[in-house]
């Protein structure tokens, strides 16, 4: 049986779609139709960490049934919304210079089922990818690292045969507990000083800067492996 070639784990929102602010959005408008006006700048330094673990530390610990509906303004918010999604910079010239190396391309994300179809809708590289995470996958999402797993496992690859790509600390930080190396990007909105300071092995402004110097950065050690 052939091994697996090496994989690039590549986190979606605000990697490879711009919809982290769709997210911001979303989340603001649920808080304060509950009653619980939380700032945008709160919210967007949250986005990227499991939605529960979100709601329940901007809820300030509300009740189950304020948690649970807020989450469910959200996810109508977010869809209302869906038409504004658009991938970034470069990604999915990113996803096929990765492809053409040799390497796995696996979209390492714990969006739930509903979110992740508006996601590969817009990302449209279905004859790209190898293996897709999402919710459904684990229990807890990031900053856990049991995503990273996930993904590895159903890449079929070790930590030391595979990178992740992501826009946030919390990518930065689950990759670091798998022991996956992370390459940062700017495009979620997070500076490259609290990346670095995270643990990014590298960081680079958006998708497009990345595909453009893959040649220097951790994932051309992929491929030598491959």
């Amino acid at each position: 049986m052939q091994k697996p070639a090496p994989a690039v784990l590549f986190d979606i929102d605000g990697t490879l779609v711009d919809s982290n602010y769709l997210h911001v959005h979303a989340w603001l408008r649920a808080f304060h139709e509950v009653g619980l006006p939380v700032q945008a700048w709160h919210i967007h330094r949250s986005i990227g960490m499991d939605g529960s673990t979100l709601v329940e530390q901007l809820s300030d610990g509300a009740d189950d049934d304020v948690q649970k509906q807020l989450k469910d303004l959200h996810t109508r918010y977010y869809e209302s919304s869906s038409a504004l999604l658009t991938p970034l910079p470069g990604a999915h010239q990113l996803l096929r210079r990765t492809a053409d190396l040799g390497l796995q391309v696996v979209l390492a994300t714990s969006a739930p089922d509903n979110e992740l179809a508006l996601l590969r809708a817009t990302l449209d590289c279905e004859d790209l990818v190898s293996a897709i995470t999402s919710s459904e996958d684990v229990g807890e999402a990031k900053p856990k690292p049991d995503i990273v797993g996930v993904a590895l496992k159903k890449a079929g690859v070790t930590e030391q045969e595979a990178v992740f790509v992501g826009d946030t600390v919390w990518d930065v930080e689950a990759s670091a507990r798998a022991g996956v190396p992370c390459i940062g990007v700017l495009s979620g909105g997070v500076s490259a000083a609290e990346l670095e300071k995270a643990g990014a092995a590298a960081v680079f402004d958006d998708a497009q800067q990345l595909c453009d110097h893959l040649d220097d950065s951790p994932i051309a050690a992929l491929v030598g492996g491959s």
